[in-house]
């Protein structure tokens, strides 16, 4: 009997542990077809698409896109006309109110080492009040975090603090070591302001070692109005050699001037185009990117190239006689880059509307060559998408995980829907990202190409498969 017993408990614990292998290895829940269709997707990219050719308009054109710019609304329009002439089913413009701030003058910077002065390059971050009309001039104060400023306290007052946190070289994922230091960008002047310092200068946040500043959005709160103070970015190589020179005399004078103002907010638009779903028409799947940029560059790779992938995701349906279950739509957010209102604003009226968003993908780590998609997603269709792995594998999409989506896109997260962000490959984007250097001649068309194509693959399979 007791034999008997053993016997039974082995093959009953055989089964169950076949039964989890079954479980286990099931195939995912695809057609043989889905192969065919993703692999015609690519070939009329590559052989047939319009990416590239819209962004060249978009960047050489048009050019920088800062909110609240002639060439923002320039190109607004743009988007809606090319829409309408792809035939797209429906095409409108979402008003939003977008913050307006105007760079002003070229900034100009020098500080003066026993009696050398190094002229060094700077750019006014996005958001910062202008120095006097004639500029300002102190000590400066090395400093490699928010907490070690905050630690000076009142050793800063009158002098200019530098903020010198570089990119962590070690991370192979640059946009964690982006994480790793924007805060010395977005809140050095709010902290340090309260201990009356005169101004900031943060480190470009980079991690090429080169002589173009890189802008970006900084705040200073709620601190009172005395206690704002000019902030301004300094290229890698110029933070360098002004860290050196500290080093050799600590007393050395930095002076920086800039004319930049923000002006009262301005009316601009989102721009969304659809096509109208055959089985669920009131259930959507939306891609974008953001239509606006910084102004130093003509904003290629952040975000023309999302901007452009995510129409052509919709005009590859088209070509291929795809006709999405679900409405799918292109949404071109305005104001991305200092405010979010575009990605507030559409959120927005997708609530008052009682819209239903299955899902979301956006594009903004720019145009290069496809790596996968990060996910946020419950845990059901979590593991359904990662099911795909094989579909998408043989076009280097290896890289599908848990992960941050999109800042447009955030504001729909909820409980229902899957929220998507594609992922090129990072290792040059932050060469430039939000600097002068982020043009169309960075951009390579093959790559661009890859990642609409990628875009719309995992399109054409959450159409199929998202409950």
């Amino acid at each position: 009997m007791k034999h008997f017993l053993i016997a039974i408990s082995i093959l009953v614990a055989l089964s169950s542990f076949n039964s989890f292998k079954t479980i286990k290895i099931a195939k995912p829940p695809v057609d043989k077809a889905d192969s065919i269709h993703i692999k015609q997707l690519f070939n009329t990219a590559l052989n047939n698409g319009k990416s590239y050719q819209w962004l060249d308009h978009l960047s050489n054109n048009i050019g920088g896109r800062l909110s609240g710019s002639p060439e923002a609304q320039q190109a607004v329009e743009w988007g809606e006309k090319l829409m309408n002439d792809l035939s797209f089913d429906k095409v409108w413009l979402q008003p939003v109110m977008v913050p307006h701030w105007v760079r002003g003058e070229k900034e100009e910077a020098y500080f003066t080492d026993n009696k050398i002065k190094y002229h060094v390059a700077i750019c006014a971050l996005g958001g910062s009040i202008a120095t006097p009309e004639n500029g300002i001039s102190g000590e400066v104060v090395e400093v490699k975090s928010l907490e070690e400023a905050e630690a000076l306290g009142e050793k800063l007052r009158g002098k200019i603090v530098f903020f010198n946190r570089p990119f962590d070289d070690t991370l192979i994922e640059t946009f964690k070591a982006y994480g790793g230091c924007v805060d010395q960008r977005g809140a050095g002047a709010q902290v340090t302001g309260k201990f009356g310092v005169l101004g900031a200068i943060v480190r470009s946040m980079t991690g090429s070692i080169d002589d173009f500043p890189h802008t970006g959005a900084m705040h200073y709160g709620d601190i009172p109005e005395n206690e704002k103070v000019p902030t301004a970015a300094i290229s890698t190589i110029a933070a360098n050699l002004l860290s050196e020179k500290l080093k050799e005399n600590p007393t050395l004078k930095f002076y920086f001037k800039q004319s930049c103002k923000t002006l009262p907010n301005a009316p601009s638009f989102n721009v969304i185009g659809e096509i109208t779903g055959s089985e669920f028409p009131d259930e959507y799947i939306t891609v974008g990117g953001h239509l606006d940029s910084w102004d130093l560059g003509d904003g290629a790779h952040d975000d023309g190239a999302g901007i452009v992938q995510s129409i052509e995701v919709l005009r590859l349906f088209q070509l291929n006689g795809i006709k999405p279950k679900h409405t799918i739509r292109a949404v071109l957010f305005m104001n991305e880059e200092n405010g979010l209102r575009g990605g507030k604003k559409y959120a927005e009226e997708a609530k008052n509307n009682n819209e239903i968003h299955i899902a979301a993908l956006e594009s903004d780590s720019g145009g290069f060559t496809p790596r996968g998609f990060s996910i946020d997603a419950n845990g059901k269709n979590m593991e359904l998408i990662k099911s795909w792995k094989s579909l998408l594998a043989p076009y280097g999409l290896h890289d599908i995980n848990e992960g941050h989506t999109g800042s447009d896109i955030g504001p729909l997260k909820s409980e229902t829907i899957s929220l998507f962000g594609y992922r090129p490959d990072s290792q040059r984007y932050f060469e430039y990202h939000h600097a002068a250097n982020d043009t169309f001649d960075k951009v390579n068309k093959r790559e661009l190409e890859l990642g609409a194509a990628s875009m719309a693959s995992l399109v054409y399979l959450l159409d199929n498969y998202l409950k």
